[in-house]
């Protein structure tokens, strides 16, 4: 079965209590409940980089073996300061890679990372972006940052979008965006247009639609 994502939602928890960074395990419980309504075959908007432990919460909906490609100047693999028990930012992707459905992972944090083969062709894909993964000319961020052009990020996606989306391909699965700063870490209206440019771009690559 092919899937094309069309629709884009906004998935933006970051005004519950125990969500930035670290997610508590009440919070958690919160977001699973609110995101069990939505569509999973769409494009999640989800804040900025310190929510993408969210992405767990989407991976966990999907009922059949998938791959899981991760462009983000970080690997969110590493330990918690708090422990394991503790979801964060930081490492969501260990407790993603426990999921028995996942059976393909790829971190991209340069244009030469893009190794096809780890991504089976028969298996449906779910992309996750933190724009983080871009240098400070195409987005800015409240993370240190990467250093590929937008143009690089975006041909990737196409890429990815022709050989998972064609005939008799499984097609993308789900995707989500997150990265950016808000105006209690420093950003300017300049940035938040720069970073509304960058994610609509993203959002156009990986669907195959026009702004």
């Amino acid at each position: 079965m092919q899937f094309r994502l069309v629709e884009t939602i906004f998935s933006d928890f970051s005004q519950l209590e125990g969500s930035c960074c670290y997610c508590s395990e009440e919070t958690a419980a919160e977001i699973r409940r609110r995101i069990s309504g939505m569509p999973l075959h769409a494009i999640h908007l989800i804040g900025t980089g310190d929510y993408h432990y969210q992405t767990l919460f989407w991976l966990e909906r999907v009922g059949r073996p998938f791959s899981l490609i991760l462009l983000d100047n970080h690997p969110d693999d590493q330990p918690g300061a708090f422990g394991p028990e503790l979801l964060s930012c930081g490492n969501w992707v260990l407790s993603a890679r426990r999921l028995p459905a996942l059976q393909h992972f790829l971190w991209i944090r340069r244009a030469s990372d893009m190794d096809a083969a780890a991504l089976p062709a028969t298996l449906p894909l779910y992309i996750s972006v933190d724009i983080d993964v871009l240098s400070t000319e195409y987005a800015r961020t409240g993370w240190d940052q990467g250093g590929m052009s937008l143009a690089e990020l975006t041909g990737l996606l196409g890429s990815l979008r022709a050989r998972h989306c064609g005939p008799g391909s499984p097609g993308i699965i789900g995707a989500d965006i997150c990265g950016g700063v808000t105006r209690e870490n420093g950003g300017c209206d300049a940035d938040f247009e720069l970073n509304r440019r960058c994610i609509n771009a993203i959002v156009e690559a990986i669907s195959g639609n026009n702004s």
